[in-house]
């Protein structure tokens, strides 16, 4: 866990979505996903916001602020690697709001051990990006799945960073009030590899 954001600015990462046009930044503190643009083409959620819209039972009306950052576009579009590395972790989580398919990945950054989540992905990820896979920076890791495979949101993927191994293919997208300060040392902010986003 680390208390600190390393400076990777100098860094050239790879976009993980490429947008065709720029994105529309979401708000989601509200309740309402349509109402607040989620189903716009191409979107960005934000990362520490605390969000309405988690109404399913896996939140249990508690857990409401935001790990990751979320990038929308259409079912199938492409998942590339910000970085190389390897794929340590990839299932399917069921629940309804959960993550659907999911793939996480090991990167070595500078000397620093930085995984990755890639939450709501389509089914024939799973097959493209088996544990062990190894891959370079902008190789496509998986698909936008649809609402039926990726745990009933619009098309977008969860992007999730950990400074610890999760140990499997999950890691807590959203925390309580209580957790966030300690959350989010253990879970930075992903656009130290996506860019400015948005401000």
């Amino acid at each position: 866990m680390s208390d600190t954001l390393p400076d990777w600015s100098h860094l050239r990462f790879r976009p993980v979505v490429v947008f065709p046009q720029s994105p529309v930044v979401l708000d989601l503190t509200a309740q309402g996903l349509k109402s607040q643009g989620f189903e716009a083409l191409w979107s960005v959620g934000r990362y520490d916001e605390d969000r309405a819209i988690y109404v399913q039972e896996l939140f249990s009306g508690e857990r409401r602020i935001h790990l990751g950052i979320d990038l929308g576009g259409p079912v199938g579009v492409a998942v590339h690697a910000f970085a190389s590395g390897e794929v340590c972790y990839s299932g399917y989580n069921p629940a309804d709001g959960d993550y659907g398919h999911v793939v996480v990945t090991r990167h070595r950054i500078e000397g620093r051990t930085v995984f990755a989540l890639f939450g709501h992905l389509s089914e024939p990820t799973l097959g493209l990006s088996p544990v062990g896979r190894r891959f370079q920076q902008g190789e496509v890791l998986g698909w936008l799945g649809d609402r039926h495979e990726n745990g009933g949101w619009p098309p977008h993927v969860h992007v999730q960073l950990s400074w610890d191994d999760p140990g499997i293919h999950d890691m807590p997208g959203a925390a309580t009030a209580e957790q966030r300060a300690e959350l989010l040392g253990r879970y930075p902010d992903p656009r130290i590899v996506l860019g400015p986003l948005y401000s």
